[in-house]
Parts: structure tokens; C-alpha cells; sequence
């Protein structure tokens, strides 16, 4: 006897086969086959008409702390994710020292473990409400050996490597850096490679928002080609962009990397989110010798006239990595998102100068709110195409937490990719679609039983309208749900039914070797 057989459904691998017109039978968690004639189930669902596929899993999101939230969050599942990665851009929520964590400007907000394996516990005891597998990440490990200082201390780059292996050993699917954010940007490729090489120990990823996705993103893709080779690891390259008007039209130069990488041995791929903007902390938009200290003390560079001049020279001087994204973005360009001045959010830079310069009204605003967000609106529509159509490129959200002013990504990356540009545009086939936000993801990060459908598989599933799939967010309204997914099944138990979240957190934390 079956638990559950969905009938008559479009069924697709996940590996980009074309799809069949099969029933879906499941059973302890576990998809037990797949066909016609499979026997009776203690429950049947009708889903003829209705694409099947193996649940989404989200390579790039930051919903390290949304179990910890007090109410159930489906916003991924109303978005067909099952399961998602967190830890990326160099920031997990341990390990951690409350004493130094709260020194950068960039934050996953409030609660921090001493210890990754504190983190993974409290947060399946906390409970998901989607699967989340999760990276250790090099800016966090970094603020608990050094805060926020440029140099570490004696010793330093052996208790990173003990703290990295402690991640990995309590189940840390990979190591994350975020080269464009302090205190990560002031580690060199040396002291990427070591802790890398801890990863490879593990069988673990690396990935990472590379150091530079403006002038600079040449020299920033070579450098974490040449870390992923000296370590021996694979490769993720986050959220692939030519960030800024002086790179557009990089697609093809970002792309024959990623192939004459593989061509030479380095096992690399990369993921993108469907959109024309980025959403950051505003301090990234500032040189990382601003943010040394502390926040206190970039208070303090900003608001004395001769370094804050002097930062202006350094951040619109010679391009390259190291230099901040001030020089990709014009002033129309930048929105803020989020600002304890209500006045501002929402509002371009362009819109708030009061006869200021753009970089003294940046400095004002920064000084007034350290952990400032925006949304900057500065990639080219044809590069987010060509990077989209390669295989080598996988779909992932880079969301954040699901309140306050967001980026539509957060709530609709991927009813956008399946409608927008794949029913609508053609950008890809459906089959090849579901491959890139499934089985694709699933093993860069060794979920080996995830991302795809046949007997065997955990039977993360989704149930989904090709015609209706689709999201209407904008950056004015985010936060709207998405139309088109009828049903998701967490191992095997229904968590969206005829579109609707039953109320049940049902995730787990896939942990590496216990999943």
C-alpha cells in the first residue's frame, strides 16, 4: 500500500530528459516509482494537466534566521523551494562572538552561536519550514578571530581553520566567501586556499561572491578560479552579473571563463537571479579601509572632511577589486531599501542630494545608519539573458528575510525564471528550466537524494501550473504571492495544497553525511 499517488501529472526527472505522462508513487518519505499501474495508496491526487517535478532547491539565499522567526514562513514554498542553501556571501550565523559579530555592517540579524554546531541545532529545534542545507562562511569566521581589524592576529589563520573544521564536522555542506564585504575582503587568495583546502577535506564546495561584479570582475573571476584549483574543490560562482554600466556586454567573458575553467580541470558552475538589480548593505559601496574597526569608527572616517575626500579618491580611482561599487553605480541608480530615516527609503540617491555631492549625501546616510540597505538597478537585460541560457548556470534567489522592504526576489525568483522567461521569452525549455532549478544545485552541494525524481528520491515535490506559474512583485510591492503552484510535498507530506500552506513546519537541516 502506497502512502500517496499523484496520477496522470507531466512528469519530469529533474536532469532535463523530456517529461512522461506517468503517476508518482510515494511512500515513507521516498518516491517508490514512477509509471502507470503502481498499485492502490491510501490517498490519490488528480494532477493530469499539471507539471510534476522534483522540489526546487535554492543555491544562494540568506534565510539563515527565518526558522527562528516566531510564525511559519512559506514564502519559498509558495515558490516550489524545498530546499535551500544558506550561509553564502561569507556570513553564517556561527560561529560567532556576540563581542565582534555586531562590528561589521552587514549582518544576518541579532541571535549568534559560538559555535556552527550550536546554529544547526537550535535551528532544526527551532524548525523549518522548508529544508535549509547550510556553508560556514569566511567573513563570520574572520570576525571571530580578528573583528573587524585588516591584519589577523598570531595565529589567527590556524583558529580559522579550526573553526572551519568544526563546521564541517557538525554537517557545513561548504565555505562561502564575500570578497566585496569586510572583514572578508581583507583576506588574500593564500588565506582563501587554506580554508578552502579544509573544505576539500570534507568534500565540501566553495563558494563565493567574488571580489569584484563591476571594472573589476575579470580579475575577481580569475582569482577564485586559482583558489578552487589550488584547493581542489569545486567551484560556485554566486549570483553571476556585469554589474555597472562600463561591463555590460560581459556575459560572453564571464561565461568562457566558467568554460575554459572546467576545459582545465576546475569543476565550476555559477547561479543568477532573473532580475536587472542587486540588493546589498549600503556600506558596501564604500572602500572595505572605510569599514575598518568597526562601525564606530567608520562613523568617524565619514564625518571628518579630509578622509572622507580622501575615500571619494580611492573609491573613484583606478578600477579593480578592492575599491567598493561606488563606481559602477550613478546616483538614479542606487534606491534605498532600508534606513531608520522613513524619508529615504524607497527614494533614489539622485533624490535625496538636498544640494549635496551623491558621495556626501552616501557618507550622511551612512552615518546616520551603518546597516543601511538598497537596491542598485545596474545590470543590462541581454547580459541577464545570455548568462541565463548557459547550462553551466543554475537559478537561485539570493533572498533575504521575508519582511519589511525587500527586493522581489525574496518572494518570486523562481515563478518568475519558469514564467516570465521560460513560457513567455523561451530562454530555455521547460525540461532544461526544471534541471537548473533542480538536480543542478542538488549535487554542487551533494544533496544526493534531492533535485531529482525516480524511485528512490526524497520525495521533495511540486505540483505546478505551467500556463498560470508566474509572480507580479515589483520593487514597490515585493512582497506578492506567486500564482501557478498547486501543490509541494515535503518527504512525502503536503505542505501546499491547491496552492494553500497548510501551517506545518516540516523542513529539516540536511546536514552533510546525515541526510
Amino acid at each position: 500500500m502506497n502512502d500517496l499517488i499523484l496520477t496522470g501529472g507531466q512528469v519530469h526527472d529533474g536532469f532535463g530528459n523530456p517529461p512522461i505522462t506517468a503517476d508518482v508513487a510515494i511512500s515513507a518519505g521516498r518516491v517508490t516509482a514512477v509509471g502507470a499501474g503502481l498499485g492502490p495508496a491510501r490517498r490519490t491526487v488528480d494532477v493530469d494537466g499539471l507539471v510534476v517535478a522534483p522540489g526546487f532547491v535554492d543555491p544562494h539565499s540568506h534565510s539563515d534566521s527565518v526558522p527562528f522567526l516566531p510564525d511559519a514562513q512559506p514564502f519559498k514554498l509558495f515558490q516550489g523551494v524545498t530546499t535551500e542553501i544558506v550561509g553564502n556571501c561569507g556570513f553564517s550565523m556561527g560561529p560567532a562572538d556576540p563581542a565582534t559579530a555586531g562590528l561589521a555592517p552587514v549582518s544576518l540579524g541579532g541571535r549568534t552561536f559560538a559555535t556552527f554546531a550550536e546554529y544547526l541545532d537550535a535551528a532544526e529545534a527551532a524548525g523549518p519550514s522548508n529544508h535549509l542545507a547550510a556553508m560556514v562562511g569566511h567573513n563570520t569566521v574572520r570576525l571571530m578571530v580578528a573583528g573587524m581589524d585588516r591584519e589577523l592576529p598570531p595565529g589567527g589563520l590556524d583558529m580559522m581553520r579550526a573553526h572551519v573544521e568544526e563546521a564541517f564536522r557538525a554537517g557545513a555542506c561548504g565555505f562561502s566567501s564575500g570578497l566585496e564585504y569586510v572583514p572578508g575582503a581583507y583576506g588574500d587568495r593564500a588565506e582563501l586556499v587554506a580554508l578552502a583546502l579544509v573544505a576539500h577535506r570534507y568534500g565540501g564546495i566553495y563558494a563565493t561572491h567574488s571580489r569584484s561584479e563591476s571594472e573589476g570582475l575579470a580579475d575577481a573571476l580569475d582569482e577564485a578560479i586559482e583558489v578552487a584549483r589550488s584547493a581542489g574543490i569545486r567551484l560556485q560562482v554566486s549570483h553571476c552579473k556585469a554589474s555597472g554600466r562600463a561591463v555590460h556586454g560581459s556575459a560572453k567573458m564571464i561565461l568562457d571563463k566558467l568554460a575554459q575553467a572546467r576545459r582545465q580541470g576546475v569543476d565550476v558552475c555559477g547561479d543568477q537571479y532573473p532580475y536587472q538589480a542587486f540588493c546589498t548593505a549600503l556600506a558596501a559601496m564604500l572602500p572595505p579601509e572605510a569599514c575598518e574597526g568597526g562601525i564606530d569608527a567608520m562613523r568617524a572616517r565619514l564625518a571628518d572632511p579630509a578622509t572622507r575626500a580622501a575615500l571619494l579618491a580611492t573609491a573613484e580611482g583606478p578600477s579593480g577589486t578592492g575599491v567598493g561599487l561606488w563606481r559602477e553605480l550613478h546616483p538614479e541608480d542606487l534606491q534605498i531599501l532600508e534606513h531608520t530615516d522613513p524619508a529615504v527609503v524607497g527614494r533614489t540617491l539622485a533624490q535625496v542630494l538636498n544640494g549635496r555631492e551623491p558621495w556626501d549625501a552616501l557618507c550622511d546616510l551612512l552615518i546616520a545608519d551603518p546597516h543601511a540597505a538598497t537596491v542598485c538597478h545596474t545590470m543590462h537585460e541581454d547580459d541577464v539573458l545570455a548568462i541565463m541560457a548557459d547550462p553551466l548556470v543554475a537559478i537561485g534567489s539570493d533572498s533575504g528575510l521575508p519582511f519589511g522592504t525587500n527586493h522581489p526576489r525574496t518572494f518570486g525568483t523562481f515563478p518568475r525564471f519558469l514564467g516570465d522567461y521560460v513560457r513567455d521569452q523561451g530562454v530555455v525549455g521547460l525540461a532544461e528550466a526544471i534541471r537548473k532549478v533542480t538536480s543542478t544545485t542538488a549535487a554542487r552541494f551533494g544533496l544526493a537524494d534531492r533535485g531529482w525524481l525516480g524511485p528512490g528520491a526524497a520525495a521533495d515535490l511540486v505540483v505546478l501550473d505551467e500556463a498560470a506559474i508566474g509572480h507580479a512583485g515589483t520593487y514597490e510591492q515585493p512582497d506578492v504571492r506567486p500564482t501557478g503552484m498547486v501543490h509541494v510535498l515535503l518527504e512525502g507530506e503536503p505542505v501546499i495544497v491547491d496552492g494553500e500552506f497548510t501551517g506545518v513546519r516540516r523542513g529539516r537541516m540536511l546536514r552533510s553525511g546525515r541526510r
